[in-house]
């Protein structure tokens, strides 16, 4: 029996979509993702900037400090404000490579985008991906110990609310002999009466 020897040849380029191999769209497709690199980044930098603020209200709830804590949440205003303009550019550049690619805009993911991407491209698509998802598991503690946090302060405030002014609805009545009622407010912390 004679054995026939078999060359696999093995051509490794870079992954081309072939819907992308007409007319320069190649081309458009790496600008919009060179684009798309450029606000990931900023999404980046804006949800360092929010672990940040959350940090910083956290510790001037506890500080106490008003007038800084006013200034805080107005800059964060400023910045939600500024940083839409961001979250506009990436849905446009979102539709655009749904057009793109032929798909819709509810299917053009980061991971189905990477699938469509050469290895260079696809890596850095990539490693934004994951240093998103890192920030927003971070965020996401961080956020839920800002809301304990400002949970457990309005639970206090209201306890020492209840306890100084006794205003648990369990106001003892007395009735004067004429008849008019007058309400125990000797045990409040706070004098009541008029």
């Amino acid at each position: 029996m004679k054995v026939k020897e078999i060359t696999i040849q093995d051509k490794v380029n870079s992954v081309k979509d072939p819907r992308l191999e007409d007319s320069g769209l190649q081309e458009k497709v790496s600008d919009a993702v060179n684009e798309l690199l450029a606000v990931l980044d900023k999404d980046i930098q804006h949800i360092q900037d929010s672990l940040s603020w959350l940090n910083e209200l956290r510790k001037l709830v506890l500080k106490r400090d008003d007038t800084a804590l006013g200034k805080l949440l107005e800059s964060i205003r400023v910045e939600a404000d500024v940083y839409t303009a961001n979250e506009s550019k990436r849905r446009s550049i979102r539709e655009d490579l749904a057009n793109a690619l032929g798909c819709s805009v509810e299917q053009m993911t980061l991971s189905a985008l990477e699938r469509a991407l050469p290895k260079e491209e696809k890596v850095q698509v990539e490693n934004r991906k994951t240093r998103l998802r890192e920030l927003i598991k971070q965020l996401r503690r961080e956020h839920l110990s800002t809301a304990l946090l400002l949970s457990d302060c309005a639970s206090f405030n209201k306890r020492l609310f209840k306890a100084l002014f006794d205003l648990d609805g369990k106001e003892t009545v007395f009735y004067r002999p004429s008849g008019a009622a007058k309400r125990q407010t000797s045990m409040n912390f706070v004098n009541m009466q008029f």
